[in-house]
C-alpha cells in the first residue's frame, strides 16, 4: 500500500473526493479527560478585510449583512452595507471578546491578516490572550478566484504578517466559503500550518494526502453558524440557542461510542448584537459544566487528533 491510498484503496490527492470517510469504523479516540466530544467556538474577525472601496475594489461587499438585497447600485459605495461591518469591529468584537474572557472559554480566531493590520486594537487584544489563530487569508476574498501564483503569495503574506502582528504563527488555514482546487497543496507545500478546515464533510478531524504525504484536516461547518441569521434559518437567540442544544446532545450521546466535535463559527457583525448573543450565552451555559465534552481552540483538537491517531497508523489499517 502507498502513503497515497487509504487501506480501503481510496486516493489520498488533495482535492479527490472520498464519499466513504470513516464509514462504519469510526477510529476508537478519546479527547482529554476522557471527554466523547469536543466543542470549538471559532470567531471569524473579517472586519476591515471585506471588499469596500477603501481597499480599492471598486464595491461594497454584500455577504452576511442585515439586507438580503442591498439597495445601493454596483460600482456606488454602500454606506450603510460598510456601517454594518463597522459595527463588528466597533461593537459587535468587544461584546464577544468580554463574554469568552469572562467566562474563560478558549475561542479560536478565523484572523484574515488585513483585518488585523486595520484594527491594532483588536489584534492587541487577541494577541494578549491564548487563543489559537488561524489563517483566514490575506484578506477575506474568494481563493477560487486566484491563480496559483497568486495564491500562494497570499498564503504566505497571510503567514507572514499575522505571525508578525500577532506574536505567534497561525497553525491553521480556512478560506472564504470555498478552497481552489490548488489550495490544499499551497498550504501544505508552505509548511508551517498544522492543518487546514476547508471541508464541511466530517463530524471529526482526518487524514488525506497531498503529494504522497499525510495532511490534516480539521472540518468546519455551516450548519451550527451564525451565518443561518444571515440567511434568514433563524431570527431569534433563542431559536439559534435551541438549535446548537439539539446538536450538542445529539452528538454528546454518538460521543458515548465514538469520537464526536462540534463546531461553532460566529462573526462580530452578526452574533455580536445584543438580542443574538443572548442565544450564544444560553448555549455557553448548557455545555460548560458539562463533563463529558473537551471545550478547546482548532489547534489543540488538531495536535490531540494527530498525536493519537498519527497518519501512519491510518495508512497502515
Amino acid at each position: 500500500m502507498t502513503e497515497s491510498q487509504h487501506k480501503d484503496g481510496a486516493d489520498w490527492s488533495g482535492t479527490a473526493r472520498d464519499l466513504q470517510g470513516y464509514g462504519a469504523s469510526v477510529p476508537s479516540l478519546r479527547w482529554p479527560n476522557g471527554a466523547g466530544l469536543a466543542l470549538n467556538f471559532v470567531l471569524n474577525v473579517e472586519e476591515g478585510s471585506e471588499y469596500s472601496f477603501d481597499n480599492g475594489d471598486g464595491c461594497s461587499d454584500k455577504a452576511l449583512l442585515e439586507v438580503r438585497a442591498p439597495r445601493v447600485p454596483d460600482g456606488q459605495r454602500d454606506l450603510a452595507a460598510e456601517s454594518m461591518y463597522e459595527y463588528g469591529s466597533r461593537a459587535g468584537f468587544w461584546r464577544l471578546y468580554r463574554l469568552f474572557r469572562d467566562r474563560n472559554v478558549p475561542l479560536t480566531v478565523f484572523a484574515p491578516a488585513l483585518a488585523m493590520l486595520r484594527t491594532p486594537d483588536i489584534a492587541n487584544a487577541i494577541a494578549e490572550t491564548d487563543w489559537d489563530i488561524c489563517a483566514h487569508g490575506w484578506r477575506w476574498e474568494e481563493h477560487y478566484l486566484l491563480d496559483p501564483e497568486t495564491e500562494a503569495a497570499r498564503i504566505t503574506d497571510a503567514y507572514d504578517t499575522l505571525t508578525r502582528v500577532m506574536g505567534r504563527a497561525p497553525r491553521g488555514w480556512y478560506c472564504r466559503y470555498s478552497a481552489s482546487e490548488a489550495t490544499r497543496r499551497l498550504v501544505a507545500d508552505h509548511g508551517g500550518f498544522l492543518y487546514d478546515s476547508d471541508s464541511y464533510s466530517d463530524d471529526v478531524p482526518y487524514w488525506t494526502g497531498v503529494n504522497g504525504k499525510p495532511h490534516l484536516v480539521v472540518p468546519y461547518s455551516m450548519v451550527t453558524n451564525d451565518a443561518k441569521f444571515a440567511g434568514g434559518d433563524v431570527y431569534s437567540g433563542r431559536d439559534y440557542a435551541d438549535f446548537l442544544i439539539d446538536s450538542f446532545e445529539v452528538l454528546l450521546t454518538e460521543s458515548e461510542t465514538m469520537p464526536r466535535m462540534m463546531s461553532v463559527g460566529m462573526h462580530p457583525r452578526v452574533i455580536g448584537h445584543p438580542g443574538r448573543v443572548a442565544g450564544l450565552m444560553r448555549f455557553l451555559d448548557h455545555v460548560q459544566n458539562c463533563d463529558s465534552v473537551w471545550i478547546a481552540g482548532r489547534e489543540a483538537i488538531a495536535q490531540h487528533w494527530a498525536d493519537q491517531l498519527p497518519a501512519d497508523r491510518v495508512v497502515a489499517g
